[in-house]
């Protein structure tokens, strides 16, 4: 391209662009013309600038289009594009707890999708299709749920028991033990699912009992499947047996609530030699107790020892924290035992020792009143807490074992919530044996992970970080010439990058 200056026969010069580059000339644009040498002269150096406009703008058009190629090209060569943060770190830490060693990768599917996206089976293998690339038939998983049943669920709890023993450097000598239950969408029952009552509140649908033991941290070690009508009480004993026989312990701590430990249990537990730290029903014991539990002046934080009978001790803490919540809460009951009773709502039936319904008495023969004096009466035993033990710890070690309780509450609260245990949508025994032996896998890998997050002083929780795992992806891409495989993590904000080094995860060199 260049500028051409073009003498009429007239003496006019024109000012023009000229292009030659497909070979003949070709006018591109005419500047100007003019007689007048200056004019000329300006319109010449016009054409200069205009000339290299159009050029520059050649230029650019021709990078557009050589970008544009760029980006055909590369999407062109996109081979798969998949979820990967889950793998990356939940199958990392599956790895190190030793399921792996089922050497089964149904079992990883099913676990790491549990933790991730929690939802029947039907949509698991949905969603490992569409965010992972697996193609899986349903019923390879319901055949699968048979074989774990079968021959892996006993491995998964020695695996989950064998690691705990590995983290914490030392055999587990305390144990802490409590039941949920977990209901289904169902109607039927059969001889597991069984109405009963329900701690999810759904008291007319089937369910099952499910009985927990962890260590001081809230580690699982083992569990165990009971009919829904079992009385919680009745439970503990057998998982305990089981655990204490499998792995040959010589001495064990159990650490249960008052409400698995009726006076029955306790004298098993005796017999057989367990030490306990149960909570107490304080009102319940006998007049004499309760006369010199009373009779304590303690301060805020403060307890005492009593001793009950031969080999065993109540210890009794008060608490001005406790004191203010079971005030409100008493008084809150009251009022909707005042309610229900201006309604009209309340009859002879509802007088009881449950809960509130204490402070009913019947009136003469049919009518209802509440007895303001038992209600008054109650006020005394605010913020008083029992412990019955028959351990040679100090009180204040009893009451510190005792509210790591909490943990196992913590440990429900993530199989039901995070988790989802429930509702069950299997109706076969072993299947639903196989559902809950999945979860409990899940929740060993939630909780470790929960423990390295704490070692590596993060402040991050392991729901805050799964939520983060879910949003990393791999896209691998074929070269066109080589047709080499490379494969890289889209780390798009902060968290990711993170994460990631938090946890040393390095990914992003050719696969192929």
């Amino acid at each position: 391209m260049f500028v051409r200056k073009k003498k009429n026969k007239s003496g006019v010069v024109s000012i023009q662009i000229i292009d030659k580059s497909t070979g003949k000339y070709k006018v591109v644009k005419t500047i100007g013309s003019s007689k007048d040498s200056k004019i000329v002269e300006q319109l010449f150096i016009r054409a200069h600038q205009e000339k290299e406009a159009i050029q520059g703008k050649q230029q650019f058009n021709f990078e557009i289009n050589k970008e544009k190629d760029l980006v055909d090209t590369f999407f062109n060569a996109i081979e798969e594009f998949k979820l990967l943060g889950p793998e990356l770190l939940l199958g990392k830490i599956f790895d190190q707890i030793g399921f792996n060693s089922l050497e089964d990768e149904m079992f990883r599917y099913l676990v790491i999708t549990r933790l991730v996206y929690p939802v029947s089976k039907l949509k698991t293998v949905d969603y490992l299709y569409k965010h992972k690339g697996i193609s899986i038939d349903i019923n390879k998983v319901y055949r699968y749920l048979d074989k774990l049943h079968q021959r892996q669920m006993a491995r998964v709890q020695e695996i989950s028991y064998q690691h705990a023993i590995k983290v914490l450097d030392t055999k587990e000598s305390i144990v802490f033990y409590d039941v949920t239950t977990l209901y289904f969408e169902a109607e039927d029952e059969d001889d597991l699912r069984r109405s009963g009552f329900s701690k999810d509140g759904k008291h007319q649908q089937p369910q099952i009992v499910l009985g927990l033991l962890v260590n001081a941290t809230g580690f699982p070690l083992a569990y165990k499947i009971f009919e829904g009508n079992k009385f919680e009480g009745h439970t503990m004993l057998p998982v305990v047996e089981t655990f204490k026989e499998k792995y040959k312990l010589q001495q064990l701590v159990i650490v249960a609530d008052a409400g698995l430990m009726s006076n029955q249990n306790i004298k098993k537990l005796c017999e057989k030699k367990y030490e306990f730290i149960v909570g107490a029903r304080i009102k319940n014991e006998s007049e004499v107790l309760k006369s010199q539990m009373l009779s304590l002046e303690l301060s805020d934080g403060e307890s005492a020892v009593l001793q009950k009978q031969e080999g065993q001790k109540m210890i009794v803490g008060y608490s001005a924290q406790r004191a203010k919540k079971d005030r409100h809460n008493r008084k809150r009951g009251l009022e909707k035992l005042e309610k229900s009773l201006k309604s009209g709502k309340l009859t002879k039936k509802h007088i009881t020792n449950r809960g509130y319904n204490k402070y009913l008495k019947l009136d003469g023969e049919v009518t209802v009143a509440i007895d303001y004096d038992k209600y008054k009466d109650d006020a005394k035993w605010d913020g008083l807490k029992g412990y019955l033990t028959n351990t040679n710890l100090s009180k204040e070690e009893v009451i510190a074992q005792y509210k790591q309780l909490w943990h196992i509450e913590n440990t429900f609260r993530i199989s039901k919530t995070d988790l989802r245990i429930r509702p069950i949508f299997h109706y076969l025994k072993r299947r639903i044996e196989a559902h809950v032996c999945i979860s409990f896998a899940a929740c060993v890998v939630y909780k470790e992970l929960e423990r390295q997050l704490k070692d590596k002083k993060s402040e991050l929780s392991s729901e805050k970080a799964i939520d983060i795992l879910k949003t990393i992806y791999a896209l691998t891409i074929i070269t066109p010439f080589s047709k080499s495989s490379y494969t890289r993590l889209l780390i798009k904000n902060d968290g990711q990058a993170q994460l990631l080094k938090l946890f040393e995860l390095n990914f992003g060199c050719p696969s192929a």
